[in-house]
């Protein structure tokens, strides 16, 4: 035989018990004994080729091998053949399942559809049960005619409800009108509001062109009414002392139509940062911390004690005042214009002029006449009173305070006379009882003493008021003015 022609192999006879039993057998079967020859057949072929047998004891085995290929494709194709039948007979029975399932869909699909449109219903509420209705009595007694008398059912009670409901809608047709003309009334008040608050807006600028305009005819009349609301906001800024004297001042300008003005002079920005911070002051936050301070740096007695016994006594310089702020005054001062009560002509000249300022760390009151230098113009203040130069501060605590410098020379101008302080309000108690100096014990001369300081005493009661100082400052004045004269 040629290399490469294909010879068929002859078939094997086989017993018609074999046949029957391949028959009956199942494809899977054969398949897997088909697969078993195979395997035995290819490890025979092997088995000789490894013992270098001759190829013509191989005719046999190909043979099988060949009978093998053949039941294996006959087995494959009865498996196809079965798997086709076994996938025709289930589609075949799968048309009715599937029919099955439509249907069942097709009926959960309409129940729920009947089941929300049960519910939906079950859950419908009309509108009317809600709806508060008038009781019957006010309904046959406040309703129309034309709705009690109109017939809409024949069952009674639901022509009865029917009647409410259309006397409710009445009245709430009535009620809607109402309510447009009353928003229309709110309208018109808004707009007239509107038109009044951009009126009021304005106001403030045409008040002020108004005061602008009339302050010639103020002038001319002496009616000089924004000034002085100008200067009583300004006095609401002045420390306690100086508004005292204004306030007391202008009463007595107001009472007994005295020829003086006031006037308010210094920076207003400067007193109402002065005023904020003492307020701020005043909380008491920075007292507290600072006296907690003092309190944990104190030294004890004994310590203290031997600190005074050690320590000599300072005596305080011009410079250590100004450091110390003994001459801080407030910003705000009370300048006094005073007139000749002599001279009726409406352009009189100023007489003088008292210049009031407060000294904040020495709480005194001091006053100096404007524009003036060491000359005869400071004897007008000087001993106004008796014994009262002004060179000296007036209670004791100023005193302590200051110590042994001297304050008030002949350069300082301004100064702490006690009648200042009295008309600023400012009350201390007398270094000497007037007791003492009325005793039993007293000699003559030192009764005489006492008699003058007596009578001083109650001149120095009367020196609070405004009118024996305005006097007396223009007699002082007067006598100045002839000692001018003469002397020329």
């Amino acid at each position: 035989m040629e290399h490469g022609e294909i010879t068929e192999p002859p078939l094997s006879v086989v017993d018609e018990e074999e046949a029957e039993h391949k028959v009956e057998r199942s494809p899977y079967e054969m398949l897997q004994e088909s697969k078993i020859s195979v395997e035995k057949v290819v490890a025979e072929m092997l088995s000789m080729k490894k013992e270098g047998k001759p190829k013509t004891q191989l005719r046999e085995l190909v043979t099988q091998m060949f009978l093998n290929f053949v039941n294996l494709r006959q087995a494959n194709r009865t498996i196809l053949l079965e798997e086709g039948r076994v996938k025709a007979e289930t589609e075949r029975a799968k048309a009715p399942v599937d029919f099955t399932t439509l249907q069942l869909h097709n009926l959960m699909y309409e129940k729920s559809h009947y089941v929300k449109a049960i519910k939906a219903c079950k859950d419908l509420k009309s509108k009317y049960p809600d709806i508060e209705l008038v009781p019957e009595e006010e309904f046959f007694r406040d309703a129309p005619e034309e709705i009690v008398a109109s017939i809409l059912s024949k069952d009674c009670a639901h022509d009865l409800m029917m009647k409410r409901l259309n006397f409710e809608l009445f009245q709430r047709k009535e009620l809607c009108k109402l309510h447009e003309k009353l928003e229309q009334q709110k309208k018109n008040l808004s707009e007239t509001i509107a038109n009044r608050k951009k009126f009021l807006s304005s106001l403030p600028s045409h008040l002020k062109s108004l005061k602008k305009a009339s302050l010639p005819v103020q002038n001319q009349l002496g009616v000089l009414h924004t000034m002085k609301l100008k200067q009583h906001h300004s006095a609401e800024l002045l420390p306690p002392p100086l508004f005292v004297i204004y306030s007391q001042l202008l009463a007595h300008k107001e009472a007994f139509g005295e020829h003086i003005d006031l006037e308010i002079i210094g920076s207003l920005k400067e007193a109402q940062a002065f005023a904020g911070h003492q307020a701020k002051k005043d909380t008491g936050i920075s007292t507290t911390v600072e006296n907690s301070r003092l309190e944990d740096d104190a030294p004890g007695e004994e310590e203290d004690g031997q600190r005074r016994r050690k320590r000599p006594k300072k005596v305080r310089g011009k410079e250590s005042l100004d450091q110390a702020g003994a001459y801080q005054a407030h910003p705000l001062k009370v300048a006094l214009h005073v007139y000749d009560d002599e001279v009726s002509d409406p352009k009189r000249e100023i007489l003088i002029t008292l210049k009031f300022e407060y000294l904040l760390k020495l709480n005194v009151v001091c006053v100096g006449i404007e524009a003036s230098h060491e000359g005869p113009e400071n004897d007008i203040l000087c001993n106004l009173f008796p014994n009262d130069t002004g060179l000296e501060l007036p209670h004791q605590s100023a005193k302590l305070f200051v110590g042994d410098a001297t304050m008030f020379s002949g350069i300082k101008t301004s100064r702490p006379y006690k009648w200042a302080q009295h008309l600023a309000g400012i009350d201390f108690l007398p270094e000497v009882s007037p007791l003492l100096l009325t005793g039993p014990e007293t000699s003559g001369s030192e009764t005489a003493k006492s008699e003058d300081v007596l009578s001083g005493i109650s001149l120095y009661c009367q020196q609070n008021r405004v009118q024996t100082i305005l006097q007396r400052i223009r007699c002082r004045k007067a006598q100045l003015a002839l000692v001018s004269i003469f002397t020329c």
